[in-house]
């Protein structure tokens, strides 16, 4: 196992941890204070750590997690959101938007581990990865209204394309939490188990993924982000071009020829 950090030396070395073990990365948000609350500093480490687990050839797949077994991570700082003027406010919008959209077409698998309370921003960071695994004690919600403010990194948008607009409707206009059983009911999270074996169970998920073809997943990723922002019709002829330019690659070589020969196969993402 590897031990990373983010690459520059800023304060949120001891805040955002970074493991790299049989081609996982396990990102973990480190502020157990303040239930890993997400602060600027904090959301633009996770940019500069997500853009470098993706030009790292070694990682194939990513878990993004909060330390200790209360929360993922239970919303934004809000003594540095207070006092935001609306321009500041916009731009932090922004910049987290972009990051989070940065972790949803990252195109290796991002799966969130979902041990705790996942609010507001929590919320929103977990529905940017492609996969949601829950701890049975996890909570999700986005209780934004009840601050006075509307979910900014995007949570309007993957809620009800996750759970539908009539679900999502309800849940933001009252704030309304969910827990975990409930949340993989209506599609919010993928699969619910026991505290003590989330961990492994999502380690487990991430290497299986990981030994993938890591072209094919790119592209299967694509295609399926595009569904909600595509006609079907476009988003069958995209789906036809990327099917096309995976047929060039050697993994597609490999993946068949392993088949037909009844062998493990062994992809190398060219």
């Amino acid at each position: 196992m590897r031990a990373d950090l983010p690459s520059d030396k800023s304060e949120a070395h001891s805040e955002l941890l970074v493991e790299i073990d049989n081609a996982v990365a396990v990102v973990t948000i480190n502020r157990p204070k303040v239930l890993n609350a997400l602060n600027g500093r904090i959301i633009d480490a996770l940019g500069r750590t997500i853009h470098r687990l993706k030009s790292d050839e070694t990682v194939r797949a990513v878990v993004i997690t909060g330390v200790g077994d209360r929360a993922f991570v239970a919303g934004a700082d809000i003594n540095e959101l207070s006092a935001c003027s609306s321009s500041e406010a916009h731009a932090y919008a922004v910049r987290g938007q972009s990051i989070f959209n940065a972790i949803e077409q990252m195109g290796k698998p991002v799966i969130a581990a979902i041990n705790g309370f996942a609010l507001g921003g929590g919320c929103e960071l977990a529905m940017a990865c492609n996969l949601r695994l829950a701890a049975d004690s996890a909570v999700l919600g986005l209780h934004e209204v009840k601050l006075g403010i509307i979910p900014g990194y995007g949570g309007t948008q993957r809620l009800a394309r996750l759970v539908g607009k009539g679900r999502a409707m309800e849940m933001i206009l009252r704030g309304r939490q969910v827990d975990a059983e409930e949340a993989c009911k209506i599609g919010l999270v993928n699969r619910v188990f026991p505290f003590d074996s989330l961990m492994s169970e999502t380690r487990s998920l991430a290497v299986e993924l990981a030994s993938g073809a890591p072209l094919a997943l790119r592209y299967a990723i694509e295609a399926l982000n595009c569904v909600s922002e595509m006609t079907f019709s476009d988003g069958c002829a995209h789906e036809a071009l990327l099917f096309g330019s995976v047929m060039l690659s050697d993994d597609m070589q490999e993946g068949t020829r392993a088949f037909l020969d009844k062998r493990k196969p062994s992809f190398r993402g060219k």
